[in-house]
């Protein structure tokens, strides 16, 4: 492997940088090193599987932990689960239907948030993809079945939320991302969560999981406390301890799913939840699976100026400052070795850099090796709608920042391959 990556190299001010267009242009990428996967922080070469697990992921896991992502400053007092609704011949009986409410205690204060679970109709211990939706459960399908949240809601007058509250219009909305039939078809269960009920996704960090953990007298997490992502990937884990109850469920084979935003707290998840069977990451840009140093598209700065709640506030120190990381989101996806790890792009998605989503797959594939897996063992990119299916894979598609049946597609079939 390679350790130092070589483009044209431009010097800019942060407050000059701050205030031009992104940029688009490969000619522009600065030359930067990819920090070794394998190199301790100490200088220690780490050679073989044990020395990754014992040594080199911890301190990787703790870096992320402190400097990005942010600590969860405790433990909950108490978690509970209720089956409020079920139907075992849901849509047109090819599915078995439980909608879930999960309850969060903590300091005497709750929070709850739903679950909806399709898994084949008459299957017991199925694979389950597990992640979020951006609107409410009642947005992944038209089943008039599944309960419209209550909780705040992002403004999106087209999708039907009005005053930041769901409507009846949003049911079905986001149909399109989630091929549930052909989810179900292949054997899996799908398990999926509106994350605006774990926190919603605005810059108060007060109406959410996190007010259950505050002392008296605070409003904001420490700066080395968690943001929004790892707010949303703990409850990921919440939902985990319910599927594990669950018949259903085979709870060997849950792979973390997530868009976007959303795939930044799936990567989260299986790097700190090592129960996750798998992670796949679609789309999941700066701060995800794209490589922070190349400052191509959203840079750490941009994404910390817009949505300044994601991280952690230690984060912010690297603002325009991408080369003081010693670390690049290719050890984020290492850490979830050696489970299996897909990452997708979409070719007009340069906004979360595609190249930098496909080199990070590859940077971070020596550490898959030391476990004897094969992952992204090139530096040039696939074709479009070519994919690279191994224990870590890759592909690019044709078309926009989205979920697709074709991703979808992808996904089913190398999980029923690699997710063991």
């Amino acid at each position: 492997m390679k350790s130092l990556f070589y483009i044209f190299f431009i010097i800019i001010s942060p407050m000059a940088f701050s205030q031009v267009e992104p940029n688009y242009d490969e000619s522009k990428v600065p030359e930067f090193l990819v920090p070794d996967p394998l190199m301790a922080f100490d200088g220690t070469k780490i050679k073989d599987a044990k020395a990754w697990t014992e040594k080199r992921r911890p301190e990787v896991l703790a870096f992320f932990e402190n400097e990005v992502f942010g600590k969860v400053p405790g433990e909950l007092d108490a978690f509970s689960f209720e089956i409020i609704e079920e139907d075992a011949n849901a849509l047109d009986g090819i599915a078995h239907r439980k909608q879930i409410a999960v309850t969060l205690t903590k300091n005497k204060k709750t929070l709850q948030f739903n679950i909806l679970l399709y898994t084949p109709s008459g299957k017991d211990n199925v694979p389950v993809f597990l992640g979020y939706n951006f609107h409410g459960n009642q947005t992944v399908t038209s089943d008039p079945k599944v309960k419209i949240t209550k909780a705040w809601n992002m403004k999106n007058d087209n999708l039907g939320i009005v005053n930041h509250q769901a409507t009846e219009k949003t049911r079905g909305g986001r149909a399109h991302r989630w091929d549930i039939n052909g989810i179900i078809k292949a054997g899996f269960g799908l398990a999926t969560i509106y994350y605006g009920e774990v926190d919603p996704d605005k810059n108060d960090l007060s109406d959410g999981l996190h007010r259950l953990f505050y002392k008296e007298g605070h409003q904001n997490p420490e700066a080395n406390e968690w943001g929004s992502i790892a707010a949303w990937s703990f409850a990921l884990s919440k939902a985990f301890d319910y599927l594990e109850t669950d018949p259903n469920v085979d709870a060997t084979k849950v792979v973390a799913f997530g868009h976007s935003r959303l795939g930044k707290a799936a990567l989260w998840a299986g790097a700190t939840d090592t129960r996750f069977a798998g992670v796949i990451s679609n789309d999941s840009g700066c701060g995800g699976a794209a490589l922070s140093k190349r400052k191509f598209g959203e840079t750490v700065g941009r994404i910390n100026n817009s949505f300044p709640h994601w991280f952690n506030t230690n984060f912010k120190k690297y603002n325009e400052n991408e080369e003081a990381l010693p670390v690049d989101q290719h050890q984020l996806l290492a850490l979830v070795a050696p489970r299996p790890l897909y990452v997708a792009s979409a070719e007009e998605d340069e906004w979360a850099d595609p190249k930098g989503e496909f080199l990070s797959a590859h940077y971070a594939t020596p550490v898959y090796h030391l476990f004897g897996k094969q992952g992204i063992e090139s530096t040039e990119m696939p074709k479009v709608n070519t994919p690279i299916q191994n224990t870590v894979a890759y592909h690019i598609r044709t078309g926009v920042h989205d979920v697709t049946d074709y991703d979808w597609e992808q996904y089913i079939k190398w999980a029923k391959e690699f997710v063991e």
